[in-house]
């Protein structure tokens, strides 16, 4: 929103400091600022809000050390983080864009599912929380509305440089050939395309049109729209999975926040994205707007969260975090590069799924089921060695920088 207003008094008024509104960069840390403002100036009245109205986290003894007394910690702090993404990014961000909003309903959509959970295991009494099928039904439809505005929306597009003789196209531009020594026109045109990057090839851009190809092409949204379900429930389930242990999700996260927040930045412009021969997408750099904000709530809510928690973000947060990221990743148009850059969401991820198929294997085949970890998800496993949360955390988050840097270095790595 003051995008707007200053936009509209620096047109109106010439008013010194207001084009400064123009530029991604700074309303990205005004962004980044504000989200961290509003999670530590906030934070501590909800928790003391939480503690009163009793909305206190069950714990279940599973023999872990020190998890006994973190029962009755207050739970359902992810409405700290959905505000503060949504205050700075409704302050800051183009509301025009169609990435912004697609975001914004992410956010809102995901937050009610993970709030529904959060309410039910507190005010109900129930430990399950809310059905698995209909938190699934609630990630399939947020899949679906994604996919489909992705997919028909003709404010997302990608630019492509054309052949010369092509004559529909109106946007020119003109390049230096070092080759011939003399200039030569290239034109191009914003085209929608279901074109993505696969990671460490050189000729790197996969089109989803060709992943099926005995499907016709009038039928390739329902391809891209089953891609784009499949990675938004498994990423917002493996941020679940990751929100174990204090500080571990929240942490993690700001790190993936980051590393997608400049995958934006470079192909939102067109200098960059020449330069580094990525794909241009053209209105993506608004998303560092919104990528940026939920970094700082991210760090923000590792104020409190931190070991010794004094609050839990609950599904109401981790379930958002994850979904959000999901759409980020397509919008970017780096989906494939989900396993590396949310490397730490899939290993918890699929510790949990190798746990239940071996013991299921095991029990069948020996009568006795058998187990690969101590425990899972894998942080409870390097619990169940005695090592102290904290120090697990510390070593994840290591490793999710890794990845953030080996995701970076794919920019070139081909």
């Amino acid at each position: 929103m003051l995008y707007y207003l200053f936009d509209y008094l620096d047109k109106q008024f010439d008013l010194i400091g207001a084009g400064v509104f123009k530029y991604i960069s700074f309303r990205a840390g005004m962004a980044a600022f504000f989200s961290l403002l509003i999670t530590i100036t906030l934070g501590k009245s909800l928790i003391n809000l939480l503690r009163k109205k009793q909305v206190g986290e069950e714990i279940r003894d599973l023999g872990l050390e020190g998890q006994i007394q973190k029962k009755g910690t207050p739970t359902m702090g992810g409405l700290i983080i959905i505000a503060a993404i949504l205050v700075p990014t409704l302050l800051f961000a183009r509301l025009d864009n169609i990435y912004v909003i697609l975001l914004i309903v992410a956010t809102i959509w995901l937050g009610f599912i993970g709030f529904l959970d959060d309410y039910i295991k507190v005010f109900k009494k129930d430990k399950e929380g809310l059905a698995g099928r209909f938190k699934i039904v609630g990630q399939v439809g947020l899949g679906l509305i994604v996919g489909l505005t992705l997919y028909f929306s003709d404010a997302v597009v990608v630019r492509e440089v054309q052949p010369e003789s092509l004559a529909s196209i109106s946007t020119l531009m003109l390049f230096q050939d070092e080759d011939e020594n003399q200039e030569r026109l290239l034109k191009y045109k914003d085209v929608k395309s279901t074109k993505t990057t696969i990671p460490f090839l050189k000729n790197n851009e996969f089109d989803y049109k060709n992943l099926l190809p005995f499907i016709p092409d009038a039928y390739t949204w329902i391809t891209y729209v089953l891609v784009v379900i499949v990675v938004v429930t498994a990423v917002s389930n493996g941020a679940n999975i990751t929100d174990g242990i204090d500080g571990l999700a929240a942490g993690t996260s700001g790190i993936i926040a980051l590393t997608l927040a400049i995958f934006a930045y470079l192909s939102g412009r067109v200098d960059f994205s020449s330069y580094l021969n990525i794909m241009y997408i053209p209105n993506l750099s608004e998303l560092v707007i919104f990528s940026t904000a939920l970094v700082g709530a991210c760090l923000g809510f590792l104020w409190y969260n931190a070991y010794p928690a004094q609050v839990f973000m609950g599904d109401t947060g981790s379930l958002t975090i994850g979904g959000v990221i999901a759409v980020l990743a397509l919008a970017v148009r780096k989906e494939l590069l989900i396993p590396v850059i949310c490397g730490i969401f899939l290993i918890e991820n699929l510790s949990v799924i190798i746990q239940v198929a071996y013991f299921k294997y095991t029990k069948k085949k020996y009568g006795e089921g058998r187990r690969i970890f101590l425990m899972s998800p894998l942080h409870h496993h390097y619990q169940k060695k005695n090592l102290h949360e904290a120090k697990i955390v510390t070593r994840f988050w290591i490793v999710g920088i890794l990845l953030a840097i080996l995701s970076l270095a794919t920019l070139k790595l081909r």
